[in-house]
C-alpha cells in the first residue's frame, strides 16, 4: 500500500492546518516537530518519521535535546538540514525556559536554585562550576561560570569564585555544578571545595548558602543534607 503524503491527508490531520485550526496545544509532539523537517522520506510522513525518532529516546523531548547530528543521521530522510532545525528548535525551548524566571526572583530553596540551572547544565558532557550571586534578601544578582572541564571534573579557584561576589556586592552565594554522569553524589573533592570556599568566605563576611550539584532529573543540596 502507497503512503500518503501529509498533502492527502484530511485537511485536519496535517499539523500545519490543524495547528492554524486548533491551536498548537492539540498537536502532539510528534507532529510539531514533523513541521519543522517538512517532509519524511519516501516510505513514510514526516509525522511517522518524527514518531520514530522519539521511540528512540523514549518520547522524552530533554533526550532528544541531547542528541547530536550522527544521532539524527541514522533516519532516513533526517539530512543535516532538518537536524539542525530541530536542534534550534529545542535550542530555543531550552533558551526560553531560562527567560521565563525573572533574573531578580528570589531563591527559597534548592530547588529554586535547580530550576534556574537544570536548562544551563543539565545536557552537558563536561562539567561546569558556576556561583550563583545573592542579595541580602535571597535575589538573584547574577550567575557566573567559573570553570569548566572534562567529562567528570572540573577545577574551582576559591579566589575566583569569591572576587565574583565581592565585585558584584553579593552577601550570599550558592555554588552549582553539573555531573554529567548522572551520579548526583558529591565526590571527595566537591567537599573539599565546598569547605575551602566556605572557609574563605567566611572571613569577607560573605555567606556559603548552598551548594547544589545538578544531574538531569534530579539534584543534592548540601544544605538540605546538612553538609553546610
Amino acid at each position: 500500500m502507497d503512503k500518503l503524503n501529509i498533502n492527502q491527508w484530511a485537511v485536519e490531520d496535517r499539523p500545519r492546518e490543524k495547528m492554524m485550526q486548533k491551536g498548537a496545544e492539540s498537536l502532539s509532539d510528534a507532529e510539531l516537530l514533523a513541521i519543522l523537517i517538512g517532509s519524511g522520506n519516501t516510505e513514510e510522513s514526516a509525522v511517522a518519521l518524527m514518531q520514530r525518532v522519539l521511540a528512540a529516546c523514549g518520547n522524552n523531548l530533554n533526550a532528544l535535546a541531547k542528541w547530536e547530528m550522527r544521532d539524527f543521521a541514522r533516519f532516513k530522510g533526517l539530512g543535516p538540514a532538518k537536524s539542525i532545525a530541530v536542534m534550534a528548535a529545542l535550542e530555543l525551548g531550552k533558551r526560553r525556559s531560562l527567560q521565563e524566571r525573572p533574573e531578580r526572583a528570589g531563591i527559597r530553596s534548592a530547588q529554586d536554585v535547580y530550576q534556574l540551572f537544570h536548562p544551563l547544565l543539565a545536557d552537558l558532557s563536561h562539567e561546569e562550576f558556576w556561583v550563583l550571586l545573592l542579595n541580602q534578601a535571597a535575589r538573584v544578582i547574577d550567575k557566573a561560570r567559573i570553570s569548566r572541564g572534562g567529562i567528570d571534573q572540573t577545577s574551582a579557584d576559591v579566589r575566583t569564585i569569591l572576587r565574583e561576589a565581592l565585585l558584584q556586592r553579593a552577601t550570599q552565594i550558592i555554588l552549582v555544578h553539573n555531573h554529567p554522569s548522572g551520579n548526583v553524589q558529591p565526590s571527595p573533592d566537591d567537599l573539599r571545595l565546598t569547605r575551602s570556599v566556605q572557609q574563605a568566605a567566611q572571613v569577607m563576611n560573605i555567606h556559603v548558602a548552598d551548594h547544589v550539584i545538578v544531574t538531569d532529573g534530579m539534584y543534592f543540596s548540601f544544605n538540605d543534607e546538612g553538609k553546610l
